[in-house]
């Protein structure tokens, strides 16, 4: 059995045990992946317009999940230490690394995909780059694309149990992720103006997400 693996190691990272399942959940937030073999190990995050990718090699039993905000790295980020991995092309990397680290052999990798919806009105749409970004990286790779619940308007829970590959999700109400669309149409202004911020963490989910 392979120790969980929650990168980078300065985030924020949320575990909790069920006292009804004794299952182990992770939270996977912005910027961060996740791996494990163990059976009583449950991932989740929740999604407005990022997109996340759930990695599983069947054979060797152990999977993995990631959470992404925009395709690309910028120039202009390449050098930094962390927030890197906010983007998909970085997140894709690290997450594959991992598996292949902890003994999960490339041609056997299979991926689902989840988000990229377009939570608020605007003509950036965010999550129609992630979602193509996604698919158009997993025919590049020659990945196994096993399932993809990607686009529409609504926001996203997703659980996902990486020793067995299988993922469930809830399409949230907008009452129920007030601010996640909001800190989404913050980032929006910023990114107009050409003012990232290094620090932004979007779909953080709040007590309200997880009723």
């Amino acid at each position: 059995m392979t120790r969980d693996a929650v990168a980078p190691p300065n985030r924020r990272v949320g575990r909790m045990v069920s006292r009804a399942s004794g299952m182990e959940t992770i939270k996977v937030f912005l910027g961060d992946h996740a791996i494990s073999d163990r059976m009583d190990v449950m991932m989740s995050t929740t999604l407005g317009s990022c997109v996340s990718a759930c990695i599983h090699d069947p054979v060797r039993g152990i999977g993995g999940m990631n959470h992404f905000l925009l395709p690309e790295v910028p120039e202009s980020e390449l050098s930094g230490n962390g927030e890197a991995a906010r983007y998909g092309s970085v997140a894709m990397e690290r997450l594959i690394n991992a598996l292949l680290g902890a003994g999960a052999e490339r041609r056997r990798l299979q991926v689902k995909l989840f988000g990229g919806a377009r939570v608020i009105d605007s003509s950036y749409d965010i999550g129609g780059m992630n979602s193509r970004f996604a698919l158009d990286y997993v025919r590049a790779e020659g990945l196994i694309l096993a399932g993809q619940d990607l686009g529409g308007a609504s926001a996203r829970r997703i659980q996902y149990f990486p020793h067995a590959g299988r993922a469930l999700r809830r399409m949230l109400n907008p009452t129920m992720v007030v601010d996640t669309i909001t800190q989404e149409r913050h980032f929006m202004s910023n990114l107009r103006r050409g003012l990232i911020d290094g620090a932004v963490e979007l779909f953080i989910a709040t007590d309200s997400d997880e009723g």
